[in-house]
């Protein structure tokens, strides 16, 4: 077997990719230009919605969202402690006060009963996180937003392509996707907001470029929240290969789970009957029934030449500059703090050759069997 690492991400750069960004650069027009505007068609036709507005990165996309609903201070936003800090801190920016409500054991993401029972008579918004590649149930909180008039802010981030009873990720509420360079499109970084409601993409136009709706005429105090024409380039023949990639994920997942089905103690991911996974990330859970814990099985891993990754090892809450901030409510959430201590993500990306993926089932079994589990 090679002895080069398995990587937990890997990006290809393809003769595609290339040759449109050397168009882009030999044309002259680096900034924000056609190339964006491309990119914007492509994800509002893989969401299904009539508006993508491309911005800088994915944490300004939950920014950006946000604030083109209008929330702030006085309101309360419901959202996951078990996700990147980037959804909170996005959040937070607003100056509204963010609840932290429990997770589903099974796919991690945010459990609508746990939300039902935060929402009071200040609450705006509901964003949910379809983590690893999982959407959360949008049955569940899109009826929940609609009977309560909350805004639906879907941080889809890790979700490109993934769907829900048929529905694309993107397209519940207002999706805000990450192209940062590990997500399954990436450009390196960058972010797309998609929307059915006009209002709210005219306003997001208006906010990622200054507030102006024509040159110097100013409608309201913006950003400057563009993407450029380069990393436009970067992402679009992803977009064009994103469904064959997509496919590669779930065949590899696939061998994953089928190798290690029976090690006791490993729980293989878990796709609901609704869902469609995109397997951003392949994650396992290593409950205390396994004859090792997750570091363990981590370090043992790295020492066997795979990488893996804990997303995440904490909650939100657990950190000290969130625990204390004002507008932060840490409330009880047992399922969200098992998983923290639980999870570790195998690679699981599109370029993982055959052999590859036997060494990473290899390497989780024989981990559990120099721990004292079964072969």
């Amino acid at each position: 077997m090679s002895s080069e690492r398995v990587p937990i991400s890997k990006v290809p750069v393809n003769e595609d990719i290339e040759s449109l960004v050397l168009e882009v650069l030999r044309s002259g027009h680096l900034a924000q230009g056609p190339m964006v505007a491309r990119l914007e068609a492509a994800f509002a036709e893989l969401c299904a919605v009539p508006h993508a507005i491309a911005v800088s990165n994915g944490t300004v996309a939950l920014e950006a969202a946000a604030a083109a609903l209008g929330l702030g201070p006085g309101d309360e936003i419901i959202t996951t402690p078990f996700t990147f800090a980037a959804t909170a801190n996005a959040m937070l920016h607003t100056g509204a006060t963010v609840r932290l409500a429990d997770i589903e054991p099974d796919t991690f993401t945010l459990d609508p009963e746990a939300v039902e029972s935060l929402v009071g008579p200040r609450s705006r918004a509901i964003v949910p996180v379809h983590l690893y590649g999982h959407c959360a149930d949008m049955t569940a909180l899109a009826a929940l937003a609609e009977r309560d008039g909350l805004a639906l802010i879907e941080d889809a981030a890790q979700a490109h392509g993934a769907t829900w009873k048929g529905a694309p990720a993107g397209g519940f509420g207002v999706g805000c996707f990450s192209l940062y360079a590990t997500k399954n499109v990436t450009s390196g970084e960058g972010g797309v907001v998609t929307t059915r409601d006009d209002d709210v993409a005219a306003r997001l136009r208006l906010l990622r470029n200054q507030g102006m709706s024509r040159r110097y005429q100013y409608d309201l105090p913006g950003h400057n929240w563009r993407l450029t024409d380069v990393q436009a380039a970067i992402a679009l023949p992803q977009m064009d290969r994103l469904a064959e990639r997509t496919a590669a994920r779930r065949r590899n997942a696939a061998v994953l789970s089928a190798g290690l089905a029976d090690l006791p103690g490993l729980i293989t991911p878990t796709t609901h009957a609704a869902a469609e996974h995109v397997f951003h990330q392949y994650t396992v859970r290593v409950t205390p029934d396994a004859p090792l814990g997750r570091d363990a099985l981590a370090a043992a891993l790295d020492a066997a030449g795979v990488d893996t990754g804990a997303y995440y090892p904490k909650l939100v809450g657990d950190y000290d500059c969130y625990a204390s901030h004002p507008n932060l409510v840490v409330d009880p959430t047992p399922r969200a703090a098992r998983a923290a201590r639980e999870v570790l993500s195998l690679p699981v990306h599109p370029e993982l050759t055959h052999e590859q993926l036997e060494r990473v089932v290899t390497a989780v079994r024989d981990a559990f069997t120099k721990a004292g589990g079964t072969s």
